[in-house]
């Protein structure tokens, strides 16, 4: 399997929101707002910040964007990181992780954020294998107000 992960631009917008609907469905909780994903939204988060596509023998198979805090340019909020169903278990989402944890290093991007959804909390695990820690302290500026607050996790990007 050839794993290449690439930069999206925003003619990738509409395939985006379609990979996160898609990894979406039947994984995470029907009121999250990933469900109702639009091209417009992604647009607007590739603009402002930037995403990746994840692509498994040349088929998109997963993304993730990021963005930046309105008040902190130096700090990246990572969402939407999501593989398709028939790709999971294959270790490949780490991928686009890498990709994001890399570009934010090479950018000088001072810290990375994320949210872990309170009803996948075995997701901290894996992403504390790569250097985040939980922040408790912190809020999740993107967090769905109708769901219970996710876990934020934070990785220092300059020490």
């Amino acid at each position: 399997m050839n794993i290449v992960v690439r930069e999206a631009t925003d003619d990738d917008a509409k395939l985006i929101a379609e990979l996160t609907r898609a990894a979406w469905a039947g994984k995470v909780s029907v009121t999250s707002s990933g469900h109702r994903e639009t091209a417009v939204l992604v647009a607007q988060h590739l603009r402002d910040g930037g995403g990746f596509i994840l692509l498994a023998d040349d088929v998109p198979v997963g993304s993730v964007r990021w963005l930046p805090l309105d008040t902190e340019s130096h700090i990246w909020e990572i969402l939407r990181m999501g593989v398709l169903p028939a790709w999971r278990g294959k270790n490949i989402s780490q991928h686009l992780l890498e990709a994001v944890i890399h570009h934010g290093l090479e950018t000088g991007i001072e810290e990375l954020r994320m949210a872990v959804r309170a009803d996948q909390p075995k997701l901290i695990d894996f992403y504390m294998a790569y250097e985040f820690e939980l922040a408790e302290e912190l809020e999740y500026t993107h967090a769905n107000p109708l769901e219970p607050a996710p876990f934020v996790m934070r990785r220092q990007l300059k020490y």
